[in-house]
């Protein structure tokens, strides 16, 4: 399994031949949020063979970027497949409570906690995913505060988890509620009981104009993670990687 890092929650998992795009923002910005980072290298993100929607918030499903991967497979909960249809993204796959194949790995939805914030426009359901494949099995959480079933996610996956994404911020000095901080993800990881875990929604995205005072915000989420791992789940390895930086999870 390789993982890349594209910045804020875009992850590609190349795992047993299959390419696994999450939550892609492609371009140089997502809206009126700055990239601090230059915008991810498309041989890093081309051709994915699915692409997994955590939640339909700008910042997760931006309609441009989607437009941009047209023919893979772009899987979500069925309100959120339903209302990307409408938008002419005919790809968008809906995904109900069992697993998915897609090529040799399989993907199945798992719970999220993040309904602090409804869309009137868009559908709010939120989810994170399982990736299993013969190298490994992958939890990414999407945007979510701790609930008690993430002690649940080995047998929901059907076997124990290897890698763990995990958001450890967002994009300002302030987290709303069903968001987790570095210190709570680490608590997170510690009930999933994950080998390795990488930190991802932080170092990335910042309102205009801020650049200068965003910095501490937007760098200390991942030393804090590392750190909080260390202290809560002394058994799980943290994975820092800066946007654009791969990584091959060890056997």
């Amino acid at each position: 399994m390789k993982i890349t890092w594209l910045g804020h929650s875009s992850v590609v998992l190349d795992i047993d031949g299959v390419r696994v795009l999450t939550d892609p923002l492609l371009r140089a910005h997502a809206g009126l949020l700055r990239r601090l980072a230059p915008r991810p290298d498309p041989a890093s993100w081309s051709r994915p063979d699915a692409v997994l929607l955590s939640h339909l918030h700008h910042d997760h499903a931006e309609l441009r970027s989607l437009r941009m991967l047209r023919g893979a497979a772009l899987l979500s909960a069925p309100a959120n497949a339903a209302w990307l249809r409408r938008r002419k993204l005919l790809d968008a796959v809906p995904l109900g409570e069992g697993w998915t194949a897609v090529g040799g790995v399989r993907i199945r939805q798992v719970p999220a906690e993040h309904h602090s914030r409804p869309m009137p426009h868009r559908p709010n359901d939120a989810n994170g995913y399982v990736v299993r494949g013969p190298s490994g099995i992958v939890w990414i959480a999407g945007d979510t505060g701790l609930y008690p079933e993430m002690a649940a996610l080995p047998a929901m996956a059907g076997g124990p988890i290897d890698v763990a994404l995990v958001p450890v911020w967002g994009w300002g000095p302030r987290l709303s509620a069903g968001h987790l901080t570095p210190e709570s993800a680490a608590q997170a990881v510690a009930m999933s009981g994950a080998r390795f875990a990488l930190p991802v929604h932080w170092g990335t995205l910042h309102p205009p104009l801020i650049t200068h005072f965003a910095r501490s915000w937007l760098e200390q989420p991942g030393r804090r993670f590392a750190a909080a791992v260390g202290e809560q789940a002394p058994g799980c390895t943290a994975v820092i990687l800066a946007p654009g930086q791969s990584w091959v999870v060890p056997a």
